[in-house]
């Protein structure tokens, strides 16, 4: 059998024979990672494992071995690593492919300046061999140069390795030396418990220099690197192997595929590794250490001081970080943290946003509805953190005017709500207080920096601008509230918009927890404690003291119309209810939508000029007395550029009050303000621009109802005399396509209303085509059904009982102002039974059939409860009523003659009850005659009055 020659295996090229690359990273004292260019524009660089050819250098440590090095193994690759790292060197291969793996063996070369001023090319395999980091293998040459072969048959790198070998064994160096000891590392792994970064980062903090050296030995991505502490200054920690995280930035995560289910990376993120391998990856730099997280193993926030710049604003400048705020909390947190920086990163990120740059690429800036920054004046503190500023050039004229602000990336502690019985949260008064006292009546400049849809209702939101608020010399108010530890900074997610000045907001609140602040204070907090007159009887009981301590300096808390406050009096440590005593305001707008009253003229005007004056300012006042229902009275008085001026005399002279009548008639009005309320008059300003002299007017008797008549149609019938009509069919369709648009805006799902008897809401009603709302009257709540409400349907007539939690929603204040399209009215002269009779539903149908779904003529007498008592005829057979056919048909009688009588009295010509009452009487005789319906057992006499007849 003769051999078949195996073909060779196929070399697979990694490297042409020489050319240039650059040292990426350096393995061991003979192995190095080659980096070349990429073969596309974006793509990734090219890597090659690249071995010195013949030479062999000392082990480092791992796991195999113990993480002990071989004697001399991190010397040679640290000299390596000085020279080759981050540098273009030559390369000639000597063996790659098939029978070298993925490795390439060959040689390096790097130019180097010699004493002479001249560059010359350096053999690295060589050299490290003389130097004695490493020992060549050699198999066909000699240590000391006697060869086996001939000299000329000998590879000259062959012959170079044995003498740089020779050259090494006789000057005893490196691992040749027999007198120092080579160095040995025994590593320290964090991630092990060999010792813990927390304490690390503790000596670094309190050393002199604040920073220690590290070799960056591996990076994970971006901002996540292995480095191995080599700084003779802390012993305890040399060769401590740890992980740390860029501080303040975050780079995207490379994904992991052997995972379940493998992750894939995120965008950029090879990018971001890629340019941190090249800048930092086997540098030795010297790093500051601020926190050690617990929730983290191993790993420390800290700062890289590279001599060319700091590689977080580099990332950022690229677009291939953002920042993290939760890492930036930590560095700003450490003892020797700083703003230093801070700003020039947050500028630096924007930039990169505005320009989409790397993971930016897709970024859209936040869109802000109206002015970005404008002036105004703060009217009002709603919280310890939002204000109603109007803005600078408005009047005004409206509550819409007023801007509601909150502050950008502050939150204070929250408000309390009486009415679900929530109390303030602990600082809560005092952060919305001391911003009262920054803003309230000041010009202040806002700088809107994002917008949020705030959730109120179910199914409703609004739209919160969020900014930077500075007055005077303070650049934000936000900031002055955390210093003092009157509010905390918002957490924000990563992708979310910010405080500009978001840092400058987490170092006020590291230094007011440091300081223990306010809300980062640890002892209880004590409520304040106020003594509230709203209960008349307290306030009667208080009023002679607060009168007899004259002038009192009180804080205008709420403003309920112009002339009547909530006012604080901290002298007296008691708020309470306080009116104008001479003066008199029109009534403004009610606050609850459960009163309905109009605002009278200038009544919101003139609780506007109030608000806009009084509102969360200290004014003085001047108790007189006190009112039935517990108001304090008196004079008020504020003072607007160092002068003291009065309140009623500023009102009454731009006309929103008047002089109380009865202080006038009684004499007691001053004359002062007598003369202002004539100018005003005279002038016409204010309410006085309208005003008419009442005329007397006498009082005429009630006037008695004349005959009308009207077309209409029936909605609704309750019994067979009683029924609800409509007359004019287009307000009825107008209603109903209002209702439609009602309820395609809304759907069908009901909403929280106030449930009170009278009160007119939109309630859920299936009419055969479909659910839809419509108009109705809550009527009462059902005894027998929990959660159920008897609604009256006011365009319709009908009545239903309906849940309250799905069936009900309040009503669009323009539905309201519609006038109810169905009209309650009876069959005059005819007393039908209910239905729950036999004969009371035979007169409901004898009524359905004569009238239903036909549109009838109507002689309307006059009302009587609220019912038009009125006579219906059918146009098709005039000559008679469906009120005489009902009785003809024996459905119903006439009733009592005390009855009609009262009746015909509401007549102007009371002969048209007696006239109709007489042609009923005859239809009566005549069914009584036939024994028709309710007759049919004969006469049935006065006993069945009481029986509801």
């Amino acid at each position: 059998m003769t051999n078949v020659p195996v073909p060779a295996a196929q070399m697979r090229v990694l490297l042409p024979a020489r050319g240039k690359a650059v040292v990426k990273t350096v393995l061991s004292g003979d192995t190095v990672c080659l980096l070349g260019k990429p073969t596309t524009l974006g793509g990734k660089a090219p890597e090659v494992i690249f071995t010195f050819e013949k030479v062999s250098a000392p082990r480092l440590a791992n796991k195999s071995n113990g993480n002990i090095d071989e004697p001399g193994a991190f010397t040679a690759r640290m000299w390596l690593r000085d020279l080759v790292v981050g540098k273009s060197v030559e390369f000639e291969t000597r063996k790659q492919g098939a029978t070298a793996g993925d490795r390439v063996y060959g040689v390096l070369y790097i130019n180097e300046a010699g004493s002479d001023g001249e560059t010359k090319k350096v053999n690295l395999a060589v050299e490290c061999v003389r130097l004695g980091y490493a020992n060549p293998k050699l198999f066909n040459v000699s240590e000391g140069g006697d060869n086996d072969l001939d000299v000329e048959d000998v590879d000259p790198y062959d012959l170079a390795l044995s003498d740089a070998l020779r050259e090494a064994k006789n000057k005893c160096i490196g691992i040749h030396s027999e007198t120092e000891r080579a160095l040995v590392r025994t590593i320290k792994n964090a991630n092990e418990g060999d010792f813990q970064v927390a304490d690390l980062v503790q000596a670094v903090q309190t050393s002199k220099a604040g920073t220690v050296k590290v070799l960056i030995e591996y990076v994970f991505d971006g901002s996540r690197y292995r480095v191995q502490v080599i700084d003779e200054d802390y012993p305890d920690f040399i060769y401590g192997s740890f992980t740390i995280i860029l501080g303040g930035v975050m780079c995207p995560r490379l994904g992991n595929t052997k995972s379940e289910p493998p992750t894939p990376d995120e965008g950029f993120s090879r990018e971001a590794r890629s340019f941190v391998d090249i800048r930092l990856l086997n540098r030795v730099l010297p790093i500051s250490l601020h926190s050690a997280p617990e929730s983290m193993t191993a790993t420390g926030i800290a700062t890289i001081h590279h001599p060319r710049g700091d590689i977080s604003l580099e990332l950022l400048k690229r677009g291939l970080a953002r920042i993290a705020d939760w890492s930036l909390r930590l560095l700003l947190a450490a003892p020797k943290g700083c703003m230093s920086g801070v700003m020039v990163m947050r500028k630096t990120e924007s930039d990169a946003k505005n320009l989409k740059l790397g993971i930016w690429k897709d970024y859209v800036a936040p869109t802000i509805s109206g002015d970005q920054v404008f002036d105004g004046v703060v009217i009002e503190v709603v919280s310890g953190d939002t204000l109603m500023v109007l803005p600078e050039g408005e009047i005004y004229d409206s509550e819409s005017k007023l801007k509601k602000i909150s502050l950008s990336s502050v939150r204070s502690p929250k408000m309390g709500n009486e009415r679900i019985g929530r109390a303030d949260e602990p600082y809560a008064y005092e952060s919305k207080d001391r911003l009262r006292v920054l803003t309230v009546g000041k010009k202040v400049k806002i700088a809107i920096n994002y917008e949020r849809d705030i959730p109120l209702a179910p199914g409703t939101t609004e739209k919160r601008q969020y900014a930077t608020v500075s007055v005077g010399k303070r650049a934000d108010v936000g900031e002055v509230l955390v210093t003092e530890g009157l509010a905390t900074t918002q957490r924000h997610r990563d992708d979310e918009e910010k405080s500009p000045r978001y840092g400058e907001l987490c170092t006020a609140e590291n230094a007011a927890k440091l300081a223990k602040k306010g809300v980062n204070s640890d002892t209880p907090y004590a409520r304040r404690a106020v003594n509230d007159l709203a209960e008349p009887r307290k306030a009667k009981t208080y009023a002679s003291s607060l009168q007899r301590a004259g002038s009192m300096r009180g804080l205008v808390e709420y403003v309920f119309n112009g002339c009547r406050f909530k006012v604080y009096v901290a002298k007296e440590n008691c708020s309470f209810a306080f009116a104008l005593d001479d003066v008199r305001c029109p009534q403004p707008t009610p606050v609850s939508d459960r009163d309905r009253r109009q605002a009278e003229p200038f009544g919101d005007e003139s609780k506007r000029f109030s608000r806009q004056r009084l509102l969360q300012r200290n004014v003085e006042i001047v108790a007189s007395g006190v009112t039935n229902g517990g108001v304090i009275i008196g004079q008020l008085y504020v003072t607007v550029g160092g002068e003291k001026k009065s309140l009623s005399s500023a009102m009454l002279a731009e006309g929103l009050a008047y002089i109380d009548q009865k202080t006038i008639d009684f004499g007691r009005a001053p004359a002062t303000l007598l003369a202002i309320q004539e100018t005003a008059k005279s002038d016409r300003t204010g309410l006085w621009s309208a005003h008419v002299e009442e005329e007397v007017k006498v009082v005429e008797p009630t006037k008695k109802s004349k005959e009308r008549s009207a077309t209409l149609r029936i909605s609704e019938i309750r019994s067979g005399n009683h029924f609800f009509f409509t007359v004019d069919d287009e307000a009825v369709s107008v209603i109903a396509e209002s209702m439609g648009i009602f309820t395609s805006k809304y759907g069908t799902n009901g909403a929280p209303c106030d449930v009170k008897k009278g009160k007119v809401v939109a309630a859920l009603f299936n009419d055969g085509s479909g659910k839809s709302w419509y108009r109705a009257r809550i009527l009462d709540r059902a005894p027998s059904l929990r959660g159920k409400i008897s609604v009256l349907f006011i365009d319709h007539g009908n009545v239903s009982t309906v849940p309250v939690a799905t069936h009900l929603r309040p009503l669009d204040p323009e539905l309201l102002k519609i006038p109810a399209a169905a009209k309650e009215a009876q069959l005059a002269l005819v007393n039908a039974p209910g239905l729950d009779d036999d004969e009371g539903v035979n007169a409901a149908r004898e009524l359905q059939y004569l009238g239903w779904g036909k549109t009838l003529s109507a002689r309307i007498f006059c009302e009587v409860d609220g019912k038009l008592q009125m006579v219906l005829f059918d146009p098709s057979n005039a000559t008679s009523s469906i009120n005489e056919n009902i009785i003809l048909a024996g459905f119903a009688k006439l009733p009592k003659q005390s009855e009609i009588s009262a009746l015909s009295k509401n007549m102007e010509d009371s002969t048209i009850i007696e006239n109709f009452a007489s042609e009923l009487s005859q239809a009566q005789t005549e069914a009584k005659r036939k024994r028709a319906g309710i007759w049919r057992y004969g006469d049935v006499g006065e006993y069945d009055d009481d029986d509801g007849y």
